[in-house]
C-alpha cells in the first residue's frame, strides 16, 4: 500500500474541514475555540489577580488608566476517529481494499496537520484499534495495521458505536468508512455519535456488483456474505428490476438517515479512482478544505 509521490503533495494540501470549533488536546495548525499563547491577537479581557502580567497591555493602560489583558487565538489540533467496517459484506468486490487505501489516506492528512487520529475497526463490535499522535511519523504503525487487517464477521453497527461511546474520548471528528449493510440500519449509530458532541461523517463504500451481481437470467445459488444463508432464485428481469429499485431506496435511505442523525454522507464508488475520491470527492463533499 504505497502512494506516489504526485498523490502525497497532493494530499499535503489538504486538511480536514470542520463546521464546529472543538476544544484540542495540543498544539496544531487550526484555528481553536480557546484563547492562548498564539501569534494573532484576539481580544482584550479585564484583569483578574493571578493573570501573567506579561500579557497586560501597557500602552491601553497608559490611555484607558485600566489593566487589560491581551487574549491571542491558538492553534489547536483535532480528534479525528476513523471507524473502518472490517465485516465480511466489505470483503466482496474490491470494497475492503479500497476502504483501506481511503483510510490510510485520511490518516495521512490528519497527521500533516497535527491532528490527533484514531483507527478504529468494526465488525460485530468494535475492534483493537490505534491512536496516533499528533506525529507524521505515526504513518508506519497506521499503515502496519491497515496491511494486517482482514475483513470477517458480520456488521454490527449499533453495538460498535455504543461501545466506542462508552470510552472517555473528546468531541471531534468522526468519519465511518462502510458499505452500511447493517439490517438495523445507521440511522440510531450515527445519531449516538452526534448526541456524543462529535461532528459524524458517513464514507458509503459501493460497488457497481452491489446495485446489480447477475449478469445472466438464470438460475442461480445467492449466498449472504456475512451470514452464509444460501438461496436459490431464478433470476427474471422482474426480479433484476425489483433488486435494482430495492437498492435506489437503500441508497436513498442511507442518505436520508444521514440526514436525520446530523451526518454528512459521502459516496466512495470502487469503480472512480481512488486518488479521484479522495482529492475531489471528499473535498468537494466539504470533508476537507
Amino acid at each position: 500500500m504505497r502512494f506516489d509521490a504526485d498523490f502525497l503533495r497532493a494530499l499535503d494540501q489538504l486538511r480536514f474541514a470542520s463546521t464546529r470549533a472543538f476544544a484540542g488536546s495540543g498544539r496544531g495548525d487550526r484555528r481553536g475555540r480557546h484563547r492562548g499563547q498564539g501569534v494573532e491577537f484576539a481580544d482584550y479581557r479585564p484583569y483578574a489577580q493571578g493573570d501573567d502580567f506579561r500579557h497586560v497591555d501597557w500602552k491601553a493602560y497608559k490611555r484607558l488608566n485600566r489593566l487589560l489583558l491581551r487574549l491571542f487565538d491558538e492553534d489547536q489540533d483535532l480528534r479525528i476517529y476513523l471507524f473502518l467496517d472490517a465485516s465480511q459484506s466489505m470483503a466482496v468486490h474490491g470494497k475492503f481494499d479500497y476502504a483501506v487505501r481511503v483510510a490510510a489516506a485520511l490518516c495521512y492528512v490528519g497527521l500533516a496537520h497535527l491532528d490527533r487520529v484514531s483507527l478504529l475497526p468494526f465488525a460485530e463490535r468494535l475492534g483493537m484499534g490505534t491512536s496516533t499522535g499528533n506525529a507524521l511519523q505515526s504513518i508506519g504503525r497506521v499503515l502496519e495495521l491497515l496491511e494486517n487487517l482482514k475483513a470477517d464477521g458480520r456488521t454490527d453497527l449499533w453495538q460498535s458505536m455504543n461501545e466506542f461511546a462508552s470510552r472517555p474520548a473528546r468531541p471531534g471528528l468522526a468519519v465511518v468508512i462502510s458499505d452500511f449493510l447493517d439490517p438495523a440500519g445507521c440511522e440510531r449509530p450515527l445519531a449516538l455519535l452526534t448526541a456524543r458532541g462529535h461532528e459524524a461523517v458517513a464514507v458509503h463504500v459501493v460497488a457497481a456488483a452491489d446495485r446489480s451481481d447477475a449478469d445472466d437470467l438464470s438460475e442461480m445459488d445467492l449466498v449472504d456474505a456475512e451470514t452464509g444463508e444460501q438461496r436459490r432464485v431464478d433470476v427474471t428481469p422482474g426480479l433484476r428490476a425489483a433488486y435494482a429499485r430495492a437498492w435506489t431506496t437503500f441508497d436513498a435511505g442511507l442518505v436520508a438517515a444521514c440526514a436525520k442523525s446530523r451526518a454528512t454522507y459521502l459516496k466512495a464508488d470502487v469503480e472512480v479512482p481512488f486518488e479521484r475520491t479522495v482529492l475531489y470527492t471528499f473535498r468537494s463533499g466539504r470533508l476537507f478544505e
